[in-house]
Order: C-alpha cells, then structure tokens, then sequence
C-alpha cells in the first residue's frame, strides 16, 4: 500500500472520529448525556420560574426565595388537620427525605393551605412527628394570598384563582424545582409510583 495511500486512510479515520466525538457532545449539550439520555423538561411557558416568595418555617425564621437559589428541591401543600390525602402525601414525602437528608443541595418545602391554624408552633410539632430537621425540610406558612399565589403561579400546582378568604387549594402534587428556580416535574404525592419516579428524578436532576 503505497504512503499516500496510508495517508489518505488516516486522515478519514480521524475525521470522522472527530466528527463523531462532536457529535456526541452536541448531543450531550442538548439532551444531557453524551449517549443521547433526555433532559427532564422545563414546564410551564418560556422562561417560567417560581419566582420571589418569603415565608416562615417551623423555627419561626424567615425563609425567601434567595435561600433557594443553586439547591435542588421539592414543594409540596398541606394542612396539619388533613385527613385525607396530606397524611399519605407527608408519608411518601419522609420516602424522599429519607434518600437526601444529608445531602447539602436539596431541600424540601412544605407550605400550609391553612394558615390561620398552622401557627410556627403547630407547624414545629408537625414537623417533629415527621422526623424533618429545619435545615432541610422547611414547613412554611405566611398570608393565604401569597400562598396561594406561588402554589398556582410558581409551582402550577393548582389552576384556580384567588378567591378571597374563603379561597381553599387542597392538592396532591409535588413540584421538582431545579437550582434556577425551573419546575422540572410534577407528580402525584399518593401514588407509590409516583414517588418512586420522582427520587429517580432527583438523581436525573442532580447530574445535569
């Protein structure tokens, strides 16, 4: 085989193995994983965030949107005298906090739907009877409006609108919400398989 021969061969093969090589990051950038895996979707319209909340938690500290920032985590809506479906939702929620209680980059934010009950103390002995620690697993109340606003503005986990003191959301979804403040999944807090779907998600989350 003469040298040019040799020459031309090698030149190609590198060719296409950077080619290929391209390739792959491209599809890294676009899905996440150099082998193509998909990236969880963005929900909501273009360049939705949760947007700038201030609350306080079961310790009485003032807990903002700025105490969010760069963590991944999960928000919920409950009431500490639900007695449908809150409890089996704060059951499978211990599931999650379970796996990532130790973990620095996530959290867990529980807000009350019944503000005018769930005082920071109420919200204190919830807490305990749940095995939460307050650095990472944060049961929060404030006013009913703001609230409710961030459950359906932010989180999308209701699609009503506010109605006034009488206004009540009773849901059983969890929002996934990524570092910059993206919901990247929703998913129902009373279904085993649900749950189970959204700790593997956590780990998708986490790896992006």
């Amino acid at each position: 085989m003469s040298k040019k021969a040799v020459f031309l061969i090698t030149f190609f093969v590198l060719l296409s193995a950077a080619f290929l090589t391209y390739a792959g990051y491209v599809i890294m950038d676009e899905t996440g994983s150099f082998f193509g895996k998909e990236k969880l979707p963005v929900l909501g319209p273009g360049g939705h965030v949760v947007g700038g909340f201030s609350f306080t938690n079961q310790e009485g500290k003032t807990i903002t949107s700025k105490d969010v920032m760069g963590k991944t985590y999960v928000s919920e809506y409950f009431f500490t005298t639900c007695t449908g479906i809150c409890p089996k939702m704060n059951k499978n929620m211990e599931k999650v906090y379970a796996k990532y209680k130790d973990n620095p980059n996530f959290l867990i934010l529980s807000h009350t739907v019944d503000p005018e009950h769930d005082s920071v103390p109420v919200l204190k002995a919830y807490a305990v009877k749940h095995g939460a620690d307050a650095r990472n697993w944060w049961f929060l109340t404030g006013t009913k409006k703001e609230l409710y606003k961030l459950a359906r503005q932010g989180y999308m986990l209701d699609d009503g609108t506010y109605a006034g003191e009488e206004d009540f959301v009773h849901t059983q979804w969890f929002a996934l919400v990524d570092g910059e403040g993206r919901v990247r999944g929703l998913y129902e807090g009373t279904k085993v398989s649900d749950v189970d779907k959204l700790i593997n998600d956590i780990d998708r989350l986490m790896k992006e």
